[in-house]
């Protein structure tokens, strides 16, 4: 007699079996709850699959790039869209060109020097579909963007469907121009799940939450929601790893086409911010260096020594929102302990030569002297 063991179908068929079942069911009133349910189950399933590509290694060898300068900028787009080019433009690079598809072959760094900032750019291979699944050393490439303070879309003028590239991102975690949802999770050891929320919630019922905190493994926790979240925000939370990076789309070659055809594709692209160039004439390439500079919210703070003037040749260069504090860190771990106070003159003073303290947050082009311990 023979005997046949129940055998658990392998993780990439309970991946497609999920992914099949959410494409059949109709998205309605009475369907929402379960396919929250089935999202939460797939997040699980696909965080559970690449635990394992990672222990035995998957994936081939990764790109090794150091991060370098005040921020990194990923370029991705196509293959052969002028990637090459820009950032031979726009650095101090020499990445290979061609007219041919896949010439980089690796990632290509450079620096690109602006309103005193040192901005690594890298140029990568082009991004085709099934990227996210490893086509192409799509893994690879995707986890240095993942990387970067900054993604660069880069599109032709005669190629401007972004949608695989958005698709290819977006199933490798990385979430362009949102921020991460205002949800906190935490877990208890007992009570079961327990959902407050401050907003009124339109999207999903809070049994829906629930629900889907459970299939994701959270059988007693405490879920409070501070805003009208869908489900695919929940379960970005509860995945843990979705990366939230800011990014526009460069559209190349622009000196190929008329005026009129640009202004349709930047239509068709509307709600994103579109920098137009031609990589080959220069054309547009100083509105792309101040885009980037604006993206990566950098502000100049120029310091001035006790008694002296203050070096206006090359100021210190921070985010936004950077405080007194955050300037000691950069300058020496030793400023922050040995840390008096500071006097700041500029757009964040009350008046001049103010005397503040570490939480002060300093504006654009503030100069300020530290005083610390001897």
């Amino acid at each position: 007699m023979t005997f046949f063991r129940n055998r658990m179908p392998a993780i990439e068929d309970r991946i497609k079996a999920v992914e099949d079942e959410i494409q059949r069911t109709p998205y309605n009133k009475a369907t929402q709850h379960h396919i929250g349910k089935l999202k939460a189950k797939l997040a699980k399933l696909k965080a559970e699959a690449q635990k394992r590509l990672a222990a035995r290694g998957g994936g081939g060898p990764g790109y090794a790039v150091k991060k370098s300068g005040h921020a990194t900028v990923a370029i991705v787009g196509y293959p052969s869209v002028g990637k090459s080019t820009l950032l031979n433009q726009i650095t101090d690079a020499e990445s290979p060109v061609g007219t041919y598809y896949f010439t980089t072959l690796d990632v290509i760094p450079g620096v690109m020097h602006y309103k005193g900032a040192q901005i690594q750019v890298l140029d990568m291979p082009g991004l085709i579909r099934g990227a996210s699944k490893g086509r192409g050393r799509g893994r690879e490439v995707i986890s240095v963007a993942r990387n970067s303070d900054l993604i660069l879309l880069m599109i032709d003028v005669f190629e401007t469907n972004i949608s695989v590239l958005l698709d290819e991102l977006n199933q490798s975690g990385i979430r362009l121009n949102q921020h991460p949802p205002d949800i906190v999770v935490s877990k208890t050891s007992r009570g079961g799940v327990t959902v407050s929320s401050t907003v009124k919630l339109t999207h999903m019922t809070e049994d829906t939450i629930a629900d889907m905190l459970r299939e994701f493994g959270h059988l007693n926790a405490e879920i409070v929601v501070r805003e009208n979240i869908t489900e695919d925000q929940l379960v970005d939370v509860l995945a843990g790893n979705r990366i939230y990076i800011p990014s526009f789309i460069v559209i190349n070659k622009v000196d190929l086409v008329t005026n009129e055809y640009l202004k349709n594709i930047e239509e068709r692209l509307k709600g994103w911010l579109v920098v137009p160039v031609s990589a080959m004439k220069g054309t547009g390439l100083d509105t792309l260096k101040n885009g980037i500079y604006d993206e990566l919210k950098f502000i100049r703070v120029f310091l001035k020594p006790q008694g002296k003037d203050a070096d206006l040749a090359e100021p210190l260069i921070v985010r936004q929102g950077a405080t007194v504090e955050n300037v000691c860190e950069t300058i020496h771990r030793d400023f922050r302990r040995k840390f008096r106070y500071a006097n700041v003159w500029g757009d964040s003073a009350k008046f001049p030569g103010q005397t503040v303290g570490l939480n002060h947050i300093l504006h654009d082009e503030d100069v300020l002297t530290l005083v610390i311990k001897k």
